[in-house]
């Protein structure tokens, strides 16, 4: 039986703050309950993501039972798109600016794809502030710090040209691009992704993200990680393989291991992969009965009321 929590619309408020750089940061708090933080990761869009197929499930079930608080990447979506410095460091201050602005003393910490390193470096230096770690779908090493093969490093640059010609169009490099990162999705999702891309961020900044994320290195940082810590990953992730997974968890003292079942990157509702990740992630968190059944949905800051500006605290 949905409770009457399941059954409340949720409320999301999306506010504004500016980094040490300028850079103006736009974050979004939503549900109640202990904080839980997610970095910023790839392709994220605060407006967009609570009507999309890619990424809604996460923000309805992880506002559920947590004030859950997320934010557009310097460089993407409601976030400042022209900026200078796209380096892993300010992408670890930007966390601490959203987390000091949102006056959070201690909070959950989830990061998925490269948002992972950006929480491990933040935990390391922020221990006190950061309850319990939480990584999906992270490395600790980027692409061009791993000495791939050639092949891999081939079909790196091969997606590079694909999002040169197709970020954000409606074309077939759109859909490879697409395919490489959710190879089980619909075909009404790999056209809303391309949508997703168009609206996160353009072409020029994702592939200066890519770069960046191929520099990324927080090896040695990862034995001194000093909170307890879930590690999920997909047993068949099409990019970064399950293996890089073990390897946090292998490092990470306190830490424990998850593998998923599935492909798709953003581990589509009501998959199988989806449903142990939420039950793992629900546990951790201390949740006693996580509820099975989803949300009726989420009513968010409307189109109109965002390009008004941001609200004040």
């Amino acid at each position: 039986m949905v409770s009457e929590q399941g059954l409340r619309l949720l409320e999301q408020q999306i506010r504004f703050c500016k980094t040490s750089d300028n850079v103006r940061m736009a974050y979004a708090t939503a549900g109640k309950g202990q904080p839980l933080v997610r970095a910023a990761g790839w392709l994220t869009h605060l407006h967009f993501d609570l009507d999309g197929l890619v990424w809604r499930h996460w923000t309805r079930e992880l506002s559920r039972f947590h004030q859950y608080v997320r934010y557009d990447e310097r460089g993407s979506g409601l976030s400042d798109w022209e900026v200078n410095d796209f380096s892993f460091n300010a992408w670890v201050r930007d966390l601490e600016t959203v987390t000091d602005s949102v006056g959070l003393e201690k909070f959950a910490l989830l990061g998925i794809g490269q948002g992972a390193a950006v929480s491990i470096a933040y935990a390391i230096r922020h221990p006190e502030r950061v309850s319990r770690l939480i990584l999906y779908g992270g490395y600790a090493k980027g692409w061009n710090r791993r000495s791939l093969p050639r092949e891999e490093l081939e079909e790196m640059e091969a997606r590079v040209t694909l999002m040169k010609k197709g970020w954000g169009k409606d074309n077939p490099s759109a859909r490879m691009l697409a395919a490489a990162w959710m190879p089980e999705a619909s075909l009404e999702t790999i056209q809303e992704f391309s949508k997703l891309q168009r609206v996160s961020t353009s072409p020029e900044n994702a592939i200066r993200f890519v770069i960046e994320f191929g520099n990324i290195d927080v090896y040695d940082l990862l034995p001194k990680v000093s909170v307890p810590t879930l590690i999920l990953h997909n047993r068949d992730d099409p990019i970064d393989s399950l293996e890089l997974g073990r390897e946090l968890a292998k490092f990470i003292p306190n830490s424990r291991f998850v593998p998923l079942e599935g492909k798709d990157f953003t581990l589509p509702e009501g998959s199988i992969g989806w449903k142990k990740f939420l039950r793992e992630v629900h546990s951790f968190l201390g949740v006693e009965e996580a509820e099975s059944e989803p949300l009726g949905g989420i009513r968010g800051m409307g189109l109109k009321d965002w390009l008004r500006g941001p609200k004040t605290k």
